[in-house]
């Protein structure tokens, strides 16, 4: 996935070709954090994405997102 398609509302968790877990904000050249253990990257993720108003993207191994968090402006209205 190219840095151009991440809008700067996201975060993003992706494995790192070197090993390794990356946190990462949409459209950045650098990542925010480096992980030993994607679990670690996800948590700062969150604390990142909370803490920014963003989207978590969490990716697989291949690259798929295999899920998110929303931390930001949710356009969907949901009755609850």
């Amino acid at each position: 996935m190219s840095t151009e398609s991440r809008g700067p509302e996201t975060h993003h968790v992706v494995h790192n070709p070197n090993g390794g877990w990356d946190v990462i904000r949409g459209g950045a050249e650098r990542a925010s954090g480096h992980f030993d253990t994607k679990q670690d990257a996800i948590e700062r993720g969150r604390e990142l994405s909370r803490n920014q108003g963003t989207e978590l993207r969490i990716h697989n191994l291949d690259g798929q997102i295999g899920g998110s968090d929303s931390h930001g402006h949710d356009p969907r209205n949901i009755r609850g």
